[in-house]
């Protein structure tokens, strides 16, 4: 199967965004993630023109913006499970905002992470948490099924926060929920931490997975530590999926060459030993 390859744009940490464009075209990645931060301090004064720019941009190195990551991260005043419901109020209005600039970047997938503005209040029970948090997904419904933008849940585990640490709970999140624009998220670091193999969660969870993040739970690439992406690849062959894998990592140290070059190598050669 053909797979598409895409990396997250705060791998490139200061890099002009032209130099990084073409460093992740010439290494073969095809599709580019972006989180927010690395774009605008404020949403909102990110304009129409600097948006059209920035995928133009994108397009003409040859990639193409897969969409939006890290939804919530360096904001204030958002949380997705709070029961104060004003706040759950301007966390949806953000949410719609960012489904509007993820369109007009071109891309079509917004994964929902961001664990310290979803983790449970103390005092505060699981089930309400479910509850607030698919509030706050609902009213962001309508707005996704207009701009053809879906999100991702992305179950992470614990030792990132405390709710939705295995992919069977972002699905409980998503059938209350109940709308083909909500789907999950995979990523590799994360699902280190299940007590299912890596491979079965991926089968398990075919029918709901849209997106998928490709990493080690040493916060390097995939491949860079000590998870065999073989049965990864393996099993998204078998289950026939056919979205983007995209590379985040968390721990830059290595350099930003390094991080794409032996990324990428490392796919290849799992794609190709499965």
């Amino acid at each position: 199967m053909t797979r598409r390859y895409a990396i997250c744009n705060e791998t490139f940490g200061d890099w002009p965004l032209d130099k990084a464009l073409a460093f992740a075209a010439a290494a073969g990645f095809t599709g580019w993630e972006v989180a927010p931060f690395v774009l605008t301090d404020t949403i909102g004064s990110f304009s129409k023109s600097e948006r059209n720019d920035y995928r133009a941009a994108v397009e003409a190195a040859g990639l193409s913006v897969v969409g939006l990551h890290w939804l919530l991260a360096k904001t204030n005043g958002l949380h997705l499970t709070t029961n104060d419901a004003d706040v759950r109020l301007r966390t949806r209005d953000y949410l719609c905002d960012l489904v509007e600039l993820c369109s007009d970047l071109g891309g079509d997938v917004m994964v929902l992470g961001s664990p310290q503005q979803r983790n449970v209040p103390e005092g505060q029970s699981m089930d309400q948490a479910m509850q607030n948090a698919a509030e706050v997904l609902s009213g962001v419904t309508e707005s996704l099924a207009q701009h053809g933008v879906k999100i991702a849940l992305e179950p992470l585990g614990p030792q990132e926060g405390n709710f939705l640490n295995t992919a069977a709970e972002a699905r409980q999140l998503q059938a209350i929920v109940d709308h083909p624009s909500i789907g999950l998220h995979l990523d590799v670091k994360a699902m280190s931490t299940e007590p299912t193999p890596i491979a079965d969660v991926i089968r398990a969870n075919a029918d709901w997975m849209i997106h998928f993040h490709a990493n080690d739970p040493n916060l390097l690439g995939p491949g860079m530590g000590d998870v065999d992406f073989q049965p990864i690849f393996a099993a998204l062959d078998d289950v026939h999926y056919d979205g983007w894998v995209s590379v985040e990592v968390f721990d830059y140290s290595p350099g930003i060459e390094r991080l794409v070059l032996e990324s990428m190598s490392n796919m290849l050669n799992a794609q190709k030993q499965g």
